[in-house]
């Protein structure tokens, strides 16, 4: 069982706030952290992994990493973290910068075999794609063993294809090892995915916690389906007006009236929802 209660005062992207944070997870459970930049989501990974101080406490089995006597620093929690840049040693080979964590050429050639990197290891960062590269430093970061796995929006500038691919060896390292991880993303269909238990926040306070598909399927009264977006521009075609929405991953087109057309602006949230087969948007409840 992993304990976190934290508080922290920050300056968010809309002025002073306060990170309060307080949950649980169980021996392999998978938490997606989501919510506007500047909500505080990355602060709470490097809190965990004792990068930044706060008050309160985290309790990581029958040890503990920080409370108002003790705080562990970083090099003593057993965590992985893995960032958006990468971060490897661009003069060490792949294998190498899994070695530099812990001495253990068998386990590390297990983890490269496991993410298709095994024929790569002799290789130097700067000959690596950089979904090559996200995949060294997923596989250096379980090379401690963590009792803590922290991804802090890991795949968000990789395309697609590569971020479906990742994604799925992440599923895998998961689940074969037992892993208990949380993940800081802004892709709503890579936390259904993904996680099983999902937090969201917004100017540092926990809003909802529950699992993905009660939170991201806003399904209500006779709508067969509801996601939410957002709208990138509104354009009058010969006598119907149509809103471009952005969905996650992709961008669709819905027909609107012209009183909506008038009502709706660029940037406004939505959720597109069906109702008898035909599609219909509405702003987001603030």
């Amino acid at each position: 069982m992993i304990k976190i209660e934290i508080a922290k005062d920050l300056h968010g992207a809309y002025g002073n706030m306060t990170l309060n944070c307080r949950f649980e997870l169980k021996k392999g459970d998978f938490l997606a952290v989501y919510g506007p930049s500047g909500s505080g989501k990355t602060t709470l990974l490097r809190i965990v992994a004792g990068l930044e101080k706060a008050k309160g406490k985290i309790v990581v089995g029958k040890e503990i990493w920080q409370d108002d006597k003790i705080f562990l620093p970083p090099q003593k929690r057993e965590v992985g973290f893995v960032f958006q840049d990468f971060a490897l040693f661009p003069n060490m080979s792949v294998i190498q910068n899994l070695l530099y964590v812990k001495k253990d050429v068998e386990f590390a050639k297990r983890l490269l075999k496991m993410a298709d990197l095994y024929s790569l290891k002799d290789r130097y960062p700067d000959k690596l794609s950089g979904g090559q590269k996200q995949r060294v430093a997923l596989c250096r970061a379980l090379m401690r063993k963590p009792k803590l796995l922290l991804l802090d929006e890991p795949f968000s500038a990789l395309d697609v294809g590569m971020r479906e691919k990742l994604q799925n060896n992440l599923s895998d390292f998961h689940k074969n090892f037992g892993l208990t991880t949380i993940l800081v993303s802004h892709s709503p269909s890579e936390i259904y995915r993904l996680a099983g238990k999902m937090i969201v926040l917004k100017n540092g306070n926990m809003e909802k916690i529950s699992s993905p598909s009660e939170i991201l399927l806003k399904t209500s009264g006779s709508a067969k389906f509801a996601f939410e977006g957002k709208i990138l521009d509104i354009v009058e075609v010969d006598v119907i007006n149509i809103a471009v929405v952005s969905i996650a991953e992709q961008i669709t087109e819905i027909v609107i009236s012209a009183k909506e057309a008038r009502e709706f602006k660029i940037g406004d949230r939505v959720v597109v929802f069906a109702k008898g087969y035909n599609p219909y948007i509405k702003k987001v409840d603030k």
